[in-house]
């Protein structure tokens, strides 16, 4: 279809349509936000709740597998219920859970309370998107795509330094107390911003119920599969392989479905759109890039250089800050430069930036990542602010909803594969790299012998000398398989670039702020 068909004139966003968006961007930034700050903050929810750290891992997983589930639905709901009746209902459902979490009195109830979290907030993500894509005209959504990068990189950035903060100065309970102000907020301005509309309860008749099913059974296990999966020992453990092929039944059922129903819960026929189906290649490399950063620099900076929380959240600070000064003047650079080439510069400095954090040692610490963050931290508003509107260029206002579920769903599930992927390739390399460098440290090598003597003349006795020359091999395996980790990163990120270069310019009426 021709780009001219697709640019439908409308009027200029008004005041209530501004705060609409921009609230509901609020209530996306705390459900971002509500993923990460619970990490820094574990150690001390798991003494709270005398729960062991494989048990403690569910806190983190409940919430991304609720969400991952609540964000397909969110289209069907808006249809059903209305943005304000659903709005309403998942960000005072939102308040109420975080609450809850703060007055948790066993793992158990905290799990529930996160799961409730996570199924709340996973709507107002989708939701944000959404309204993003109905409420503003072309011309004006590069601001809002802005602003959605706001919730989807400094969310990730300040969470674990938030988190940390607020445990060590005034208790783990805080992190969900906070949701509170900002919540309050967000409510007030949806309800005066969204227009109030009967529900469409006859809807419920022709709604794709086994759609619904076969999607959200095959992503919960999905998530579980890849979350809990590396603690298992993935195809060793009964219940890893039972969830692995539950997954792959219903995810391969719910594609058959949707293809073959004229009214499907997600039109994935979009995916056959040259901008959306590449972007989406780019959304998965992208996840792998934001969420496995996110984890593998706080791993490195904790094992390797014995940082808290809070100087590991001081080190992500430095690519967290310089995207709020940056994230505004995209739009204006795409007024002059080609968004598609702005996006592959963005993955380029991104990926650039991963590759020049693989070159890690033992004096490679907090102040060697300073500037290796700011080129991150220069490369990712780039992409945020780029790569929604590439993807959503030609597509249907009536399939809005199925592209934002889509493409939030992608990013996701690739920040959670390359956790996995991530969390295995650290293990698997360690070993490698350990038995590599262990055939090397023999007594007849005169360095071996020499570094020996050193230790054991520190140390007072062979045996002594001998169990730190082994922990000091172990650590260079452990530093070398980082850098793998890392390079790995970088390679996602740039197969991102390659598919985000070949997607079509955008029509004229979207580049950054032009008159229409």
């Amino acid at each position: 279809m021709a780009a001219d068909a697709l640019i439908r004139p409308t009027n200029e966003p008004s005041r209530r349509d501004w705060i609409a968006v921009m609230s509901a961007m609020l209530g996306a930034f705390m459900a971002v936000l509500d993923i990460q700050i619970t990490n820094s903050s574990l150690k001390d929810i798991q003494g709270a709740l005398s729960a062991t750290l494989e048990e403690g891992s569910w806190i983190s997983t409940s919430y991304l597998v609720a969400e991952i589930i609540m964000i397909p639905l969110t289209a069907w709901l808006v249809q059903l219920l209305s943005a304000r009746r659903l709005a309403l209902w998942v960000s005072l459902g939102f308040l109420a859970s975080s609450l809850l979490c703060s007055l948790a009195w066993s793992l158990e109830s905290m799990i529930v309370f996160r799961a409730l979290q996570g199924f709340t907030g996973g709507a107002l993500i989708p939701l944000a998107f959404t309204l993003t894509l109905i409420k503003l005209p072309e011309h004006h959504r590069a601001k809002g795509m802005a602003l959605f990068a706001i919730t989807a990189t400094f969310a990730p950035s300040i969470g674990p330094t938030l988190g940390g903060w607020l445990t060590e100065n005034f208790g783990w309970e805080y992190i969900f107390y906070i949701n509170v102000p900002p919540g309050l907020l967000m409510i007030a301005g949806l309800l005066y911003g969204l227009e109030k509309k009967a529900p469409h309860w006859e809807l419920l008749k022709s709604t794709d119920y086994a759609g619904i099913v076969t999607l959200g059974l095959g992503l919960g296990c999905l998530q579980v599969f890849l979350e809990e999966g590396h603690r298992k020992d993935w195809l060793e453990s009964n219940l890893i392989v039972s969830l692995g092929s539950i997954a792959l039944v219903s995810l391969i059922l719910f594609v058959i479905l949707q293809v073959s129903r004229p009214n499907p819960l997600i039109n994935l026929g979009i995916l056959r759109n040259r901008n959306f189906g590449l972007s989406s290649i780019s959304s998965i490399g992208l996840g792998m890039g934001l969420y496995g950063s996110i984890y593998v620099l706080p791993l490195y900076l904790a094992q390797i250089q014995g940082y808290n929380a809070l100087q590991i959240g001081e080190v992500i600070m430095w690519m967290g800050i310089p995207q709020l000064f940056l994230i505004p003047l995209v739009p204006k650079l795409m007024k002059v430069i080609s968004p598609k080439l702005l996006c592959g510069l963005g993955f380029g400095l991104f990926g650039l930036a991963s590759f020049a954090s693989g070159v890690l040692n033992p004096d490679f610490a907090g102040p060697q990542f300073q500037h290796i963050q700011i080129i991150r931290a220069l490369g990712q508003p780039l992409v945020m602010v780029t790569i929604s509107l590439i993807a959503t260029a030609y597509i249907l206002p009536q399939d809005a909803g199925s592209a934002s579920s889509l493409f939030n769903i992608l990013r996701n599930l690739g920040g959670a594969i390359g956790i996995a992927l991530l969390a295995t390739l650290l293990d698997a390399r360690a070993k490698i790299y350990f038995d590599y460098l262990r055939e090397s440290i023999v007594p007849t090598n005169p360095q071996v012998a020499e570094r020996l003597s050193q230790l054991t003349n520190t140390l007072g006795s062979e045996q002594a000398a001998l169990g730190k020359l082994s922990e000091i091999v172990h650590q260079q395996a452990t530093i070398m398989a980082y850098n793998d980790a890392f390079h790995f990163i970088g390679i996602a990120l740039g197969i991102s670039m390659l598919a985000v270069l070949l997607t079509r310019p955008l029509p004229k009426g979207m580049q950054g702020g032009a008159a229409h």
